[in-house]
């Protein structure tokens, strides 16, 4: 169904890894908010998840975020310019559930390259136009790589253990096609966000890498595991320190926490991080924790508290907003964190 041809493309732009790890060493920089909490306000339909090319399409699209990068790019370019706006110096792209595995549950596996070129390249001419009204604050884009459904470390069915509903090979495939049309698309930077299974993780890590060699190109990589519970642990049952050292066998932009807890539950966790590795940390918190109707009530003041506690101990180098948070969140993020020089770390890992 994808039109576009792979051969017209171009790359990651010479010279922008330098300029982002220049940025990273000056600055604690800033990444976006919620994508889903803001589209969210639009109260989209079914028919608009469809838009005029998926009409008549025989399968419910309603709910499938990544798709309204091909039929409301609009929404998807105003959410970007709205967290520049805010102050963040990175956006993500709305690329989360972009992998075959992911689309499989829309029936559309085959338009998975084309939505996530077009996820970046909008993503990258917002970052363009703000980058151009202020060159002193250069913009980037991180393509987004969330997990997939299938975990790699655990068996789906408790009376069969050993089984697993994917194979790694499987991933890595999957995973390859997005990041080609990730950088493809104009990202700067690889984000594999909300980790919950590093297996499944390291075969994203595995693809990133071979598309690297492929092309002779070097880009960024942010790697952001997620704390399920009070437990510590990733919901794979790994702590801090066992994930730490699952990832750190490639040079990384930064390592960090993503999702699940808010700013205050997870600062004991980005601490063990901070205190153990050598690459840059990050963090995007939710805006605490959901309540009974699966809503997100942390007011940005309150987050914005939160996040200065970790300011103050020196704990991050790029902070952001998952679940809940909007342009208000991070613009005061922002507004506190350009008072504080970026972390700089002890550790040897």
């Amino acid at each position: 169904m994808s039109t576009i041809s792979k051969d017209i493309l171009g790359v990651v732009p010479v010279g922008k890894s330098e300029l982002i790890q220049e940025a990273i060493k000056k600055n604690i920089l800033i990444l976006d908010g919620a994508m889903g909490t803001m589209l969210q306000r639009y109260n989209f339909s079914e028919e608009d998840f469809r838009g005029e090319r998926f009409k008549d399409f025989p399968h419910s699209l309603k709910g499938n975020n990544d798709l309204l990068s091909l039929t409301q790019p609009q929404a998807i370019r105003a959410v970007h310019a709205a967290y520049f706006e805010a102050g963040a110096d990175i956006v993500e792209t709305n690329t989360f559930s972009g992998t075959t595995i992911g689309m499989a549950d829309y029936h559309l596996e085959d338009i998975v390259y084309e939505l996530n070129y077009e996820s970046a390249r909008i993503a990258r001419e917002v970052a363009d136009e703000f980058t151009a009204k202020n060159p002193d604050k250069p913009r980037f884009v991180a393509g987004s790589i969330g997990p997939t459904n299938r975990t790699a470390s655990m068996s789906p069915d408790v009376n069969d253990p050993g089984y697993r509903a994917v194979t790694f090979d499987g991933l890595r495939i999957a995973y390859k096609q997005q990041v080609e049309a990730l950088i493809d698309g104009g990202s700067d930077i690889l984000l594999v966000e909300t980790i919950f299974d590093t297996l499944n993780a390291k075969a994203a890590l595995f693809a990133i890498e071979e598309v690297k060699d492929e092309r002779n190109i070097d880009i960024p990589i942010m790697v952001s595991g997620t704390i399920t519970d009070a437990s510590g642990r990733t919901l794979s049952g790994q702590t801090v320190e066992a994930f730490l050292v699952s990832v750190s066998h490639i040079p990384l932009l930064s390592v960090g926490f993503n999702c699940a807890l808010g700013a205050d539950l997870l600062k004991p966790y980005l601490q063990t991080l901070s205190q153990n590795t050598s690459f840059n940390v990050s963090a995007h918190p939710n805006a605490g924790l959901p309540n009974a109707f699966g809503e997100y009530d942390e007011t940005p003041e309150q987050m914005q508290a939160f996040i200065k506690e970790y300011l103050d101990d020196n704990l991050v180098n790029i902070i952001g907003g998952c679940c809940g948070t909007t342009p208000a969140h991070i613009k005061l993020i922002a507004d506190i964190a350009k008072n504080y020089k970026p972390r700089v770390s002890t550790a040897t890992m």
